[in-house]
């Protein structure tokens, strides 16, 4: 099953620099923006506070659906973030909005996922779904990001990319985390995309 979670960086400094106010009306807007800005079927298993968990069973879409997908959540949610920052322009905090919050995303595949149906959600489960959250801790010298798990890379041929989707170089990075072990990933900075 592939994970995805889109996840709102500079969250915690803007919610607690900026008035609530202010900061209730743009992160839902930001929020429903990447919900909305979904094109390859991904399903919302929850929302985060400051993240989207989507979750998409079966087959895989191709590497390059994905990435597509990936740089329209960046350059749909900077969209939003300066249509925010011009809706809200009489708030003295509004300047805040494009200069404190970005997005990184984390990518992650695997097999030890259950869904479970908790109410009227689904709910996920298993040590697939705690290492993609944990991915959110990670080393990544970058504020926005896209983090593909050794997992999910080995599922494709890497010939299946075509070269000029890598506008940036991509790095290696891993992580150890407890109870969980040693998990490697590839990142690539998606702030050279705007």
């Amino acid at each position: 099953m592939l994970i995805c979670i889109p996840d709102i960086s500079g969250f915690t400094q803007f919610m607690s620099e900026t008035d609530s106010d202010l900061s209730s009306k743009v992160i839902p807007s930001l929020l429903n923006n990447i919900i909305y800005s979904n094109e390859i079927g991904l399903k919302v298993s929850e929302i985060e506070g400051d993240a989207v968990l989507f979750y998409r069973p079966g087959k895989l879409p191709s590497l390059k659906n994905l990435i597509d997908q990936c740089i329209h959540f960046y350059i749909e949610f900077y969209k939003q973030l300066n249509i925010l920052k011009e809706a809200h322009d009489k708030n003295e905090d509004s300047h805040k909005i494009p200069k404190t919050l970005g997005l990184k995303i984390i990518l992650h595949y695997g097999n030890d996922i259950d869904t479970v149906q908790i109410g009227k959600h689904i709910k996920l489960m298993g040590e697939d779904v705690i290492i993609a959250h944990r991915l959110l801790k990670n080393k990544v010298p970058k504020d926005e990001y896209l983090l593909i798990s050794e997992n999910l890379f080995s599922q494709y041929d890497m010939n299946e990319l075509d070269n000029k989707l890598y506008w940036d170089e991509l790095k290696k990075g891993k992580n150890v985390y407890e109870h969980l072990g040693e998990i490697n990933y590839t990142y690539i900075n998606l702030e050279t995309l705007l």
